[in-house]
């Protein structure tokens, strides 16, 4: 069977005037070939304006613009450079990628400034992800890697430290060595401390030297505790953002523990960079079953009909790990599993589930419709939410340790490592639909599923042959985000035979089996998309704050009553309370029988 898609090429830069590589082959739903006439590709809105705000420490070159100065800036200092002057003329979002002139492509390079390159973060994923980019050539022609942290390390060692997490793995091409050797080859370091302008001067000055005078756009990872975000975001900003292209951060989560302190994070970023500068990261959404939702949703005639309260009973976000803290509770500690996974990954995945179809693809349209959703959620309740944490068990002769065990958790410690909640949008299309969320450490699987429950059919014919459990004639739609990634419908069926025995099976669209290019890391899909100015699968500080205003309460309840967890054992289900929640509102877990 042919693939539907039309382009196996990397997506052009929407926000750049150097054309990405041909080879590149991850696609994009900017990238799928259509009919496109004459009249499409027709300027429809081309402004001319100056620049009449800009701060003194902010770049306010806007992303999908083509610029231009028309007065001499050589001895402008780069607060100033891009003030009144500068001609933007803004193209059609058909034209942007159309937009990549060969003869400009010497004339553009990308820095990317990994902050904390010694850390975890670093070396499992960002790093691994930008050498896969770089082996499927989806990175510009000229681009530089820079690590910075606080640890003395040469390049040589730096780039000995990354080697180690490198691999082919995407088509294994006889090529490998070679290519880990070029990208290794663009890696450099630079030690210095994350609050220290002078230190980044010297940064600056180390990418300058590579960039060869070329325009040079920078992208900054924050792979850093955000205690620290707000110093080196204002080093970076004063004195090491671009003075002729674009400069991007890209900040980790947690964006804060709470409403205000993650308004105070936004206002303290917002003082240095615009809002379109901050990429605020979410890897749950970089997800390639997350990605897709909006597809199967949008482009299949059978679900878009179903896709509300008429047809569906409940939906349940599922989020589990087979293992604890294992050492790195201190952590987890200060923000537990409702800060750490529901707040953020599974609301991120509701909102994209429940939105109204948006405008567009655009990534506004689509943030614009996602704060929608969480604007018009209930208040979440404290007796809506279950807490549990993992207690010490043994099973097969092994002994596995409790939360508390782990020697960097207090001893009397009540965060939560299990959280179940019941949620409800206040709109026409999801009145009344229980939308349950589960997430959990220590659970007897891993696992992260998007699960539809379909209502009971009305004057079921066959309802004798299920007996009294209708819910074993209820079709379902499964959505495997890991591992194992799949989609499958279960529908009713009946077994061959001269009796009427029915059955329940399972379409099923198993990734692996279909497709035989390995499926891209989460941080692949990101980091290109910040390269290219894409938005659409980052968090926007109004859907932050949306989030924030939902959780916030009841965190805050928790805390201040000293809600006692309900303890279950390392390996099971989670706690029974999680069971009672979901009676409560006349469902029940879906991923509690036999058959998943």
């Amino acid at each position: 069977m042919s693939s539907l898609s039309s382009s196996t090429h990397c997506r052009s830069y929407s926000s750049s005037a150097y054309p990405a590589s041909s080879s590149c082959n991850y696609g994009h739903h900017r990238t799928a070939i259509s009919s496109i006439s004459l009249k499409q590709l027709l300027p429809r809105k081309v402004s001319v304006q100056s620049n009449t705000k800009a701060r003194p420490n902010v770049v306010p070159i806007k992303d999908g613009a083509v610029a231009a100065t028309v007065a001499s800036i050589e001895n402008e200092t780069p607060s100033n450079k891009l003030g009144d002057g500068l001609l933007s003329i803004t193209l059609p979002e058909e034209f942007k990628d159309t937009a990549s002139f060969d003869i400009n492509k010497d004339k553009f390079t990308v820095s990317i400034t990994v902050v904390g390159a010694s850390g975890d973060l670093a070396k499992k994923k960002i790093f691994p992800a930008l050498f896969a980019l770089y082996y499927e050539d989806c990175l510009p022609e000229h681009f530089t890697i820079f690590g910075y942290a606080r640890s003395k390390m040469t390049d040589a060692e730096l780039r000995n430290m990354i080697s180690r997490t490198l691999t082919c793995r995407i088509d294994k091409r006889e090529n490998c060595d070679e290519k880990m050797d070029q990208f290794l080859n663009r890696c450099f370091y630079h030690s210095g401390q994350y609050d220290s302008q002078n230190n980044f001067a010297e940064l600056d000055k180390k990418l300058k030297e590579h960039e060869g005078g070329r325009i040079s756009n920078r992208l900054f990872y924050l792979s850093i505790p955000p205690n620290i975000f707000t110093a080196a975001v204002r080093c970076a900003s004063l004195s090491a953002s671009s003075a002729n292209g674009w400069t991007r951060v890209i900040v980790e989560k947690p964006f804060g523990r709470d409403s205000e302190s993650s308004a105070a994070l936004t206002n303290a970023l917002k003082q240095y960079l615009e809002e379109d500068q901050i990429f605020r990261i979410d890897h749950y959404l970089g997800k390639e079953l997350v990605e897709n939702l909006s597809v199967l949703r949008f482009s299949n005639l059978i679900f878009e009909p179903l896709w509300s309260r008429q047809y569906i009973r409940s939906v349940q976000l599922i989020f589990s790990e087979d293992f604890g803290t294992e050492g790195r509770g201190g952590y987890f500690d200060n923000y537990g599993i409702i800060r750490d996974i529901m707040q953020n990954h599974l609301l991120q995945i509701l909102a994209l589930f429940a939105m109204e179809t948006p405008v567009s693809l655009d990534a506004e349209d689509i943030r614009n419709e996602k704060v929608k959703v969480l604007r018009s959620m209930r208040p979440l309740q404290l007796e809506d939410v279950i807490i549990g944490q993992y207690k010490s068990h043994t099973k097969g002769g092994v002994s596995y340790p409790g939360y508390t065990d782990d020697k960097t958790v207090p001893k009397d410690s009540l965060t939560p490592t299990f959280a179940a909640a019941a949620l409800f949008i206040d709109n026409a299309r999801w009145d009344g639909v229980p939308f349950l969320m589960k997430a959990g450490k220590a659970l007897h699987n891993k696992r992260a599923e998007i699960r539809v429950q379909f209502r009971h059919v009305p004057g079921n014919l066959y309802n004798r042959n299920f007996g009294t459990d209708l819910d074993q004639a209820t079709n379902e739609l499964v959505i495997r985000v890991q591992p194992d990634e799949a989609i499958y419908l279960k529908i009713n069926n009946k077994v061959p035979g001269l009796g009427m025995r029915l059955d329940r099976s399972n379409l099923n669209l198993l990734y692996a089996a279909r497709y035989s290019k390995e499926i891209p890391d989460a941080y692949e899909r990101l980091l290109l998309d910040a390269v290219e100015g894409e938005r659409r699968l980052f968090i926007r500080s109004d859907e932050l704050d949306a989030a924030w205003a939902l959780f916030t309460p009841v965190l805050k309840e928790l805390e201040e009553k000293a809600i006692i967890p309900e303890y279950y054992p390392y390996g099971s289900r989670g706690p029974v309370g999680a069971h009672y929640l979901a009676a409560r509102h006349n469902v029940r877990w879906c991923d509690l029988g036999l058959e998943q």
